[in-house]
């Protein structure tokens, strides 16, 4: 559920330069609006029974559910936003708003090709939480209204591969001017995390780095 923005210290502080601690302690920081540092990304191909990697997430942890080609779609989701209750994490799901009703999430994720349906959102779900993902620094501008964008891919990842990744150095830059918070993703894990110190970054979102490989 959406926190309402009250000038307390939770904004600045996850916008304020990352000092290391761990994928773990990530999970303890939060956006003003009350998204967690740490979100597992759900992949039907690398990622099939999303249900024992979230299981093992720390409490507070966030969840996007992707799954989009899963013909039990909704069954998981069902069972999977039971779990996340259970064990006190925030639930997001992709791309589809009645699925995320119905199973009680705490928000949605949008595509970047979504990006324009934010507004919309905002107006409808007041309560939502609302991410989008964004791949270039236009992408990253439409998000704005966003409450937080997920910037990727920051190094070379098995989701995408043969994808040109942003690096450290330019996802610090994008996430630097930005005025939403922003995630890192893609090919996040603790090695890699390590060279995002000094950025401003809201938190990371992984598959394998939460679930084995990257």
């Amino acid at each position: 559920m959406r926190q309402p923005e009250s000038g307390t210290a939770a904004g600045p502080r996850i916008l304020a330069p990352f000092r290391g601690g761990g994928l773990a302690a990530l999970a303890r920081r939060r956006t003003a609006h009350g998204l967690p540092g740490l979100i597992l990304m759900t992949d039907e191909r690398r990622l099939p029974d999303p249900l024992a990697a979230v299981a093992r997430l720390p409490r507070g942890a966030g969840v996007i559910f992707r799954h989009y080609g899963d013909p039990e779609r909704a069954i998981l989701a069902a069972r999977l936003a039971r779990l996340c209750r259970a064990r006190g994490l925030v639930l997001l799901v992709a791309g589809d708003a009645a699925l995320a009703a119905r199973v009680g999430a705490a928000g949605l994720h949008l595509a970047q090709a979504q990006g324009s349906r934010i507004r919309h959102f905002r107006r409808s779900r007041p309560r939502w939480l609302v991410t989008v993902a964004a791949h270039s620094q236009a992408a990253l501008t439409r998000g704005r209204q966003a409450d937080a964008v997920l910037l990727s891919p920051v190094f070379a990842t098995l989701s995408h591969p043969g994808a040109r990744a942003l690096g450290a150095l330019r996802f610090a830059r994008l996430a630097g001017r930005s005025t939403t918070p922003v995630y890192a993703l893609g090919g996040i894990d603790e090695q890699t995390l390590r060279r995002l110190q000094g950025c401003r970054l809201a938190g990371v979102a992984a598959i394998g780095g939460l679930a084995g490989g990257r």
